[in-house]
């Protein structure tokens, strides 16, 4: 029978100060409901292994590896703009490191595989449609080319768990170079434990930012690299309208991954103020405040390196933060405009869009699929696009401005069609697609989330056989909602 390939310690290697040991709670009545073929491939993984019962075990938490044993990591973080003291993996659990062919190295944790010593009164259990949520979310945005953790099986089972509701238990095992967290450094910080601290650091460096032991300076070349990774990932968030939901900073990934799944969303109509979690009552996480939240986290983390750091250098790095994600995202929206050029008024040309599309609500995804077919002809009316708004000649004189900016360049319209359609995906996780995932699951049926995988890891490509997932949204996504249990 084949065996899932022996894991190796990796951040073990700090020691006992930084997480603790822990054996997963025995899943009952545990079923493979996903495996992630092409996710497996890149690991090395042989395709049996997802008809193992051996690899079952392991990743329901039936089982735990004796040699690396299995841990969870102690962290803490700032909530909702509030200090919360020590948090740690209150339902995660890293069972090791896993080298692919090419010799990088991959964390594998279990997502829902019981308590934990940092679960404080939870029940260390993830429930399936946070799960289902979480595997697919995962993967789409490794589909959209945007940095993130990975999803490589979600294990099912009937064992009740209880949040709003009665639900049942699954556990996704996830994947990344590294789940270290912003939360990790002010865990140290704040205890006053420096020594730990700079540990921390090194480890951070000499695994992940090797290039930062060449500057004069290493941990302040540790902090230049978190805050350009920080902007460009939240740049790429904003292009694809992604609202993350909970942008606390132990939420906010090191290596600048896309990290902690739960009340997540993808824009539908455009509303900048749109705020995807139910439990965010002030709207502190809504999509248009993503950039600033990151500005926060990063101070967050600068703070806890301060020991490490020169205060003065550190401020002037984090007062670059702004310059840099203006830079990332109006260079993402030339792309996304089909432009190869940069000229001043590309700033008002984008500022007038978004004004349109807020008043008119227009889908974020359709518009920018749309506006990869656009005609730039002068008699050219561009109908598809021109009924996505309410004012019509407001469109029109902007179209006209658009027309203008793409004569400037010389633009020829089928090369730069052909261009766009890499940049704007036809297919995103909508969350109605999601939940009738989740709902078929509930009753027994998991083909859909497979079927979901497939389409999204190429969401640029036109799949005609999927045309209908392109759509809008039904009405009853209107009732939706999402949150922090999600």
């Amino acid at each position: 029978m084949p065996q899932f390939p022996p894991l190796q310690a990796g951040f073990h290697a700090l020691g006992t100060d930084f997480f603790s040991t822990i054996q997963p709670t025995p899943l009952s009545d545990a079923h493979l409901a996903a495996w992630n073929p092409a996710l497996a491939a890149e690991l090395g993984l042989p395709e049996e292994l997802a008809n193992s019962d051996a690899t079952l075990d392991l990743l329901a938490g039936n089982v735990a590896p004796i040699s690396p044993p299995a841990i969870t990591t102690v962290y803490s973080g700032h909530q909702f703009g509030v200090w919360a003291g020590q948090l740690g993996d209150g339902r995660a659990i890293l069972l090791g490191e896993l080298y692919d062919n090419e010799m990088n190295s991959h964390e594998i944790q279990l997502k829902g595989a019981g308590r934990t010593p940092y679960s404080r009164r939870g029940d260390g259990r993830a429930v399936l449609r946070s799960s289902i949520r979480e595997y697919l979310c995962s993967e789409a945005m490794h589909g959209l080319g945007i940095p993130t953790t990975r999803a490589l099986a979600l294990v099912t089972s009937s064992e009740e768990v209880y949040r709003e509701d009665v639900e049942t238990a699954a556990v996704v095992t996830r994947v990344a170079p590294s789940f270290l967290r912003f939360g990790h450094f002010e865990h140290f910080f704040y205890a006053g434990d420096h020594a730990q601290l700079q540990q921390l650091a090194d480890y951070a460096i000499q695994r992940y930012f090797p290039a930062s032991l060449d500057a004069a300076t290493p941990y302040q070349a540790l902090l230049d690299t978190v805050i350009a990774r920080t902007a460009e990932l939240i740049a790429a968030w904003q292009a694809v309208g992604f609202c993350h939901g909970v942008m606390n900073s132990d939420n906010m990934s090191l290596l600048g991954l896309t990290i902690d799944y739960g009340p997540y969303g993808f824009l539908d109509g455009f509303d900048a103020n749109h705020i995807c979690n139910h439990s965010d009552h002030e709207g502190r996480y809504s999509y248009a405040n993503q950039p600033e939240i990151g500005l926060f986290n990063l101070q967050c983390l600068a703070q806890a390196l301060l020991p490490l750091l020169d205060r003065d250098a550190a401020i002037a790095t984090l007062n670059g933060y702004q310059a840099r994600f203006k830079a990332a995202h109006l260079a993402r929206f030339r792309e996304k405009l089909g432009l190869t050029t940069h000229e001043p008024e590309d700033k008002n040309l984008l500022n007038t869009l978004f004004s349109l599309m807020q008043t008119s609500r227009t889908d974020w995804t359709i518009f920018w699929r749309r506006l990869c077919d656009f005609d730039s002809r002068p008699e050219a009316v561009n109908e598809s696009l021109r009924d996505l708004f309410l004012d019509r000649p407001a469109f029109d004189a902007w179209a006209a401005d658009y027309r203008l900016r793409l004569r400037h360049e010389a633009s020829q319209d089928s090369e730069r069609q052909a261009r766009m359609r890499r940049i704007n995906p036809k297919y995103i996780l909508r969350n109605h697609l999601a939940e009738q995932a989740i709902r078929n699951a509930s009753a027994g049926d998991f083909s859909q989330i497979e079927t979901l995988r497939r389409l999204l890891a190429r969401p640029y490509d036109e799949q005609p056989e999927f045309e209908t997932y392109a759509g809008l949204p039904p009405d009853w996504a209107n009732d939706l909602s999402v949150s922090c249990s999600s």
